[in-house]
């Protein structure tokens, strides 16, 4: 039986992929999360979460927002183009109902899919 959860290959680890979001980058943003992302020259796109203690000082708060988005990215990520994405969540994202946060990650997702890769300068076009 295969593992349910996110594999290795699908996460982004490295503190070089996360700097190379914050420097250059497309963005995108719901009401309760934000969205940088970029191609990633792969098969497949990876996932990088940035969920600071300013959403909630609580830890709890933060895991319940990090299982949520890692759930959600798993069962969308093979219909996701070859790039690397990272989700923030903004600072009243933990007061917010279940349902809701699904749906906005949901919707942020539905933007995404369209992404192509314009290979004459390398970025993405809609």
């Amino acid at each position: 039986m295969a593992a349910a959860g996110l594999p290795r290959e699908a996460r982004l680890r490295r503190a070089a992929d996360f700097a190379a979001l914050r420097q250059n980058s497309g963005r995108s943003a719901g009401r309760c999360f934000a969205v940088r992302y970029r191609n990633n020259g792969l098969e497949h796109a990876r996932l990088g979460l940035a969920i600071s203690k300013r959403v909630s000082k609580r830890a709890v708060d933060r895991n319940r927002i990090k299982r949520l988005v890692r759930e959600s990215f798993r069962r969308i990520r093979d219909q996701l183009p070859a790039i690397d994405v990272m989700v923030m969540a903004r600072d009243h994202a933990a007061g917010v109902p279940h349902a809701e946060l699904r749906a906005d990650i949901d919707a942020l997702w539905s933007r995404l899919k369209p992404l192509k890769l314009d290979d004459s300068a390398g970025t993405m076009v809609r």
